[in-house]
This record gives C-alpha cells, sequence and structure tokens, in this order.
C-alpha cells in the first residue's frame, strides 16, 4: 500500500515538473516572440542607413551612432510634439476619469430606474469603432472653429474614454461596503461629499489603473492626432510619421523617434504596473 502511494505521488510530481516546463517554455517563446520587433528596432536605431543596406535590421552595428537620435528629434519635431502630448494628455485623463466618477457613483450606489439601462448605454460605446465618426467630428470641429486645437482632441479622447472608465470604476464601487455610504448619510453628507472624502479615496488602485491606462492610450493614439491636427496641435505619434520620407525610408531615424516618443508610456508603465495591474483585478471581481 505505501509503495502505491509513493508511486502514485511520483507520478503526480512528475506531472508536475512537466506541466511547469511546458508552461515557461512556453511563455519564454511567446516573450521572444514580442521582444524580437523591440531588439531589431533598438538595434536599428543606432545604425546609419548604409549599414543597413549591408546588414540587415537583425545584425549588430558596426558602428554604433547616436545621429538617427538627432535626426529624428530635429526633423520629427519631437521637442514641440512632446509638449503638445502633454498638454493633450493630462487634462483628458483627468476630465474622462472625474465625469467618469460621477457616473460610475451614480449607476454603483445610487438606486433608481432605469440605472442598467443607462448602464448598457455607456458600455455599447466600447463597440462603435472610431472610424464610424472621423468625418462627423472632422466637419464638427472644423465648423466650430475648433480644428487643429489642443480642445478637439482633449474633448474626443475624454468622449471615447468615459465608457471604459465608468465600467471599471463602477465595478470598484460596488466593492465599497456600504455601511460607509449609509453611516455617512445619516450624519448628513451629500452624495457629491460622500464621493470626494470616501468613495474616491478609498478607490485609489483603480483609480491609478486608469490614470495610467487613460495616458498609455492617448499618449500612443495615432488616429485622433491624424485626423484633428494639423501644423499647431500635432501630437507625438503623428510627428513620428513624418520620418517615414517622401522618395527614401530612414529606417534609423524611424526607429530613433519611436523609441523616444515611446518613453515616457514605458517609464510610467514600469514605475507604476503593480498599481495598475491590481487596480484592474480589483475592479473586476464582481
Amino acid at each position: 500500500m505505501q509503495s502505491e502511494i509513493v508511486a502514485v505521488n511520483a507520478k503526480i510530481g512528475w506531472r508536475h515538473v512537466l506541466y511547469r516546463v511546458s508552461l515557461y517554455a512556453m511563455l519564454g517563446a511567446l516573450c521572444v516572440v514580442f521582444l524580437l520587433p523591440v531588439y531589431g528596432m533598438l538595434v536599428t536605431s543606432f545604425k546609419s542607413v548604409a549599414d543597413i543596406l549591408r546588414n540587415g535590421f537583425w545584425g549588430l552595428p558596426k558602428v554604433w551612432t547616436a545621429q538617427p537620435f538627432l535626426q529624428a528629434w530635429e526633423t520629427a519635431r519631437l521637442g514641440q510634439t512632446f509638449i503638445n502630448t502633454f498638454i493633450i494628455a493630462i487634462p483628458s485623463v483627468i476630465g474622462s476619469i472625474f465625469i467618469s466618477a460621477l457616473g460610475a457613483y451614480a449607476l454603483a450606489r445610487i438606486e433608481f430606474r432605469g440605472s442598467f439601462v443607462l448602464f448598457i448605454f455607456l458600455i455599447a460605446g466600447l463597440f462603435f469603432p472610431p472610424q464610424v465618426v472621423l468625418y462627423p467630428l472632422f466637419k464638427w470641429f472644423t465648423w466650430l472653429r475648433l480644428y487643429d486645437t489642443y480642445l478637439a482632441q482633449i474633448i474626443t479622447h475624454i468622449a471615447y474614454g468615459i465608457s471604459i472608465c465608468t465600467l471599471i470604476l463602477r465595478n470598484f464601487f460596488r466593492t465599497i461596503p456600504f455601511e460607509l455610504q449609509d453611516a455617512a448619510r445619516i450624519d448628513g453628507c451629500s452624495h457629491l461629499r460622500l464621493l470626494l472624502r470616501i468613495i474616491l479615496p478609498l478607490s485609489k488602485p483603480a483609480l491609478a489603473a486608469l490614470t495610467i491606462f487613460q495616458f498609455t492610450w492617448i499618449w500612443n493614439n495615432f488616429l485622433w492626432g491624424l485626423v484633428l491636427s494639423d501644423q499647431k496641435s500635432v501630437p507625438i505619434m503623428v510627428g513620428v510619421m513624418i520620418l517615414k520620407g517622401q522618395y527614401l525610408i530612414q529606417w534609423n531615424a524611424q526607429a530613433a523617434g519611436t523609441l523616444l516618443a515611446s518613453l515616457p508610456v514605458i517609464i510610467v508603465f514600469l514605475a507604476f504596473q503593480k498599481y495598475f495591474i491590481r487596480g484592474l483585478l480589483m475592479g473586476s471581481s464582481k
């Protein structure tokens, strides 16, 4: 009997080891697949055009040079587009989260007729592709004389961020005990004060996750900047497009510009990834 138990335990142990090895092998392969383009872009950004044509994209540079970064910074006016993108991203993040917090509080903490229908209506915005409203938005902002202004892109980003922010905040608000709300209401606390003084301070993980998510999405967005800007309010990703060239693609400058444009998002995500993951998981628990 004892020998049979030992045999079963050994069999389970080998299955566990095989499972772990297979899992890590699969994860390692996925990491290679995702990181290979990053490696190619990194080494390409330190090569000359002649080096790329002679040795391809994947080999290490024969002569390491920082000239592509200088070329990308000057040609694409990355300094100005960096400033433009910050001016667009910061108000858009704050506005979309604040408006969504008001709606999420009403949907999660206040009982009223039609709340579920209103919630479905808000979430339906996630299923409409932005290409559907490109022309109407372009005509509308042109008529309002807001084309090529920061405000046009800020309004658009706020509007498109309300659905996902409301969804996450509503789910998170519902995890907060209702006894806190009842006690505050008995003490005469208004709904707005309850939201600002109790609900939002308890929702810091969700707010941090949404801040990172919204900032990343707005910073990397290309479509709205391409359609709603021309000269004055060009964001960073549209500026990088200038590096494609008219007759010859400057692969090294384009790779260098893409790396420079991605640095703020990478820094923000690496610094706050713990809050990002925890906030999303806690917000989806119910």
